[in-house]
């Protein structure tokens, strides 16, 4: 069937979705889209630094004003800053490192020998719910999670006879939608907890302190719900919208590709004796690294820990997830690999880890492009433009009540597909609306829990988060005509369920003003 060719069984959300997928698909592609936004970044912001627009940021004695690109100074970062603006991207510094690792467990092998030996026997119903909940908590991982999760669901997918790219689909959709929550404590409570502390106290009455688990109940909560929630809509609207679309279940072999020791194999569901016995060597490697962790993290001094001896809420501990998610994929990765064959010599290991990284070429290049403009949108100032103009427009607007806090998420949420950096929104929002809703009687960790729920369902359907392109790059290895529209159109389903649900979940809280979290009520008390 064409692309986007609209059947009698077609639903009228396949034909809405359908729809924008041909209209985003219509749009350049996504690095000439990118360099006309950098285009029209560069001119809106030169034209407003020619008007002298400033921003005042709360906290800070002097107003900031908007620089322009087609400045002498502009022109100066533009030329100075090239390189360095692509090379130390943030997700392309995540994204090559953890696929170089990640590389050599999948092209061993190993990694289909894992999801056959975990999910063989699993039910099938089972496994959109479970990739739901995995992806929401997912977040433990940091941004990890948005390139291991995914393509590791499309695996578990296909070995379980359903369609591979609903578990792309649902595991980018489940990390990013849900990107504010998990059952665990992570840095990202940390670094919001940090934030909102050192804005409330500098208000006479600061209510009770932030901490990295004021909103760890209501944390929880979300995470079953927004779990259960993914898994019905992966089971229910995408991957029978795929199924009727007849969306390509294999991927599209690159012939001019060397082949590599795991391609080719058939999908199977029994794990033969050798890929047991690499597994168990592998599992013992996996071990032997934890325990080095955890001895080099508990030791008194460690190297891992910070000036206080502690993780939280900044260490270098957790400043490494990238560095020990690459070593849990690489090191067993590569005893496997030679326990059952596919590593038979040294030079196959860099062989293995090129390919892996030829396989992300198409976002290597956006991510020049890409640095560039997120360099630029930053140093412009534009961004916090367009948060404190918000902040002061929702202000204006005189709302009280329960109606501003759901002003504020509504905010947040359009903020968010401008500004997708979590802690950078919360920043500059939390400098405005923590201060307002104190004087409304409202703790500071009720307001960063509001913020939670605007700042992170809206993120998997805008094209500046660069996580996308890499789905993108996922998707294209199934079908490579797909374009920034087929991915954005598959992710809609998530963003509006998530959105109400999480704001109802809020909302419960509030009028049965249940703690946050320990020690951290909804109103201000003292």
């Amino acid at each position: 069937m064409a692309e986007g060719e609209i059947t009698t069984s077609d639903t009228r959300l396949d034909r809405i979705l359908n729809w924008i997928e041909r209209v985003g698909n219509r749009l350049p592609e996504p690095f000439i889209l990118f360099v006309l936004l950098t285009l029209l970044l560069a001119v809106v912001s030169t034209v407003m630094a020619a008007f002298g627009v400033s921003v005042a940021i709360p906290g800070e004695g002097e107003a900031t004003p908007i620089r322009g690109a087609f400045t002498g100074e502009g022109v100066q970062f533009l030329f100075t800053g090239l390189a360095s603006n692509f090379i130390e991207f943030p997700p392309l510094q995540t994204v090559v490192t953890i696929m170089l690792g990640v590389g050599i467990a999948e092209r061993t092998g190993m990694l289909a020998a894992v999801i056959r030996l975990a999910f063989g026997n699993a039910p099938k119903w089972l496994l959109p719910y479970a990739l739901g909940f995995i992806g929401v908590i997912g977040s433990i991982m940091a941004d990890s999670s948005f390139i291991i999760i995914p393509p590791l669901a499309a695996m578990v997918f296909k070995a379980a006879g359903r369609h591979p790219v609903a578990g792309l689909i649902g595991g980018f959709a489940s990390v990013g939608a849900g990107y504010s929550t998990s059952i665990f404590v992570t840095s990202l409570d940390a670094l919001f907890a940090g934030i909102s502390s050192e804005v409330a106290q500098t208000l006479p009455n600061s209510g009770t302190t932030v901490t990295p688990v004021s909103n760890y109940f209501f944390n929880v909560v979300s995470a079953v719900v927004l779990g259960l929630v993914a898994g019905l809509i992966i089971a229910k609207v995408v991957e029978p919208a795929l199924e009727r679309s007849e969306f390509p279940r294999e991927e599209v072999a690159d012939e001019s590709d060397q082949p590599t020791p795991a391609q080719g194999e058939e999908v199977r569901t029994e794990v033969r004796a050798v890929e047991r016995r690499g597994l168990r060597l592998a599992g013992l490697t996996l071990l032997g690294l934890l325990a080095a962790i955890l001895v080099l993290t508990l030791v008194p001094g460690s190297p891992l820990r910070n000036e206080d001896g502690g993780f939280l809420p900044e260490s270098p501990l957790l400043d490494s997830v990238t560095t020990l998610v690459f070593v849990m994929f690489f090191f067993p990765g590569l005893v496997y690999g030679g326990a059952v064959g596919k590593i038979t010599r040294a030079a196959d290991v860099p062989m293995l880890m090129g390919q892996a990284l030829k396989a992300l070429s198409g976002f290597i290049v956006l991510a020049f492009i890409l640095g560039q403009f997120i360099a630029l949108f930053e140093w412009t100032n534009i961004g916090s433009w367009l948060a404190v103009s918000g902040a002061n427009l929702l202000q204006s607007i005189g709302l009280t009540g329960y109606p501003a806090i759901l002003g504020f998420i509504v905010l947040a949420s359009l903020l968010n597909l401008f500004i997708v950096s979590g802690s950078s929104l919360w920043t500059l929002m939390a400098s405005v609306f923590v201060p307002m809703f104190l004087l409304l009687g409202l703790e500071p960790g009720f307001t960063q829990a509001a913020f939670r729920v605007g700042d992170a369902a809206t993120q998997v359907v805008t094209p500046l988060n660069p996580y996308m392109i890499v789905l993108l790059t996922f998707v294209r290895r199934y079908q490579p005509n797909a374009g920034l529209g087929t991915v954005i159109a598959r992710m809609i389903p998530f963003v509006v369920p998530f959105w109400l649900l999480w704001a109802l979940t809020l909302t419960v809280f509030y009028f049965a003003n249940i703690p946050l979290g320990p020690g951290m009520d909804i109103h201000v008390t003292r």
